[in-house]
């Protein structure tokens, strides 16, 4: 088993097993802990996923760059119904950043483990294939 990305707390989140590789969802400082299942991707299919979380990634953090909008509103005019309407968009606003920091710190750690076990499969399906070409070759390291 090749750990693929470790949590804050020390656990697995990641492996290569079998020709597959396995990952479940890695735990996030304040958020509720993950459940115990996973995904497992084949090394074909691994590469795509990395790519459609990344695509993800991008767009949360465009999102984080025009969520600076939602918290620094200003009343249009100085009377209270404006007054009122940005003393509740602002903290809105706040904690809509709030999350999508979690969500961005989340998908960053996905990516990170989906990239150490499909790095981990390659590594050991080379340490195979070297190890079959020094047994084919009548040289074998102990």
């Amino acid at each position: 088993m090749v750990n693929a990305a470790v949590d804050g707390g020390g656990a697995a989140i990641g492996a290569a097993v079998g020709g597959m590789i396995a990952v479940a969802a890695p735990a996030v400082a304040g958020a509720p802990a993950p459940s115990s299942g996973g995904y497992k991707f084949s090394r074909e299919e691994i590469d795509d996923v990395i790519r459609q979380w990344e695509d993800l990634h991008g767009k949360l953090l465009e999102d984080r760059r025009t969520a600076n909008y939602m918290i620094g509103v200003r009343p249009p005019g100085a009377e209270p119904a404006s007054e009122d309407f940005t003393a509740s968009a602002n903290p809105s606003g706040t904690a809509f950043a709030q999350a999508l920091e979690k969500m961005i710190d989340y998908v960053q750690r996905y990516i990170q483990a989906l990239r150490n076990a499909r790095d981990g499969i390659t590594t050991r399906e080379d340490e195979s294939q070297e190890h079959i070409s020094n047994v084919g070759s009548g040289v074998m390291e102990v």
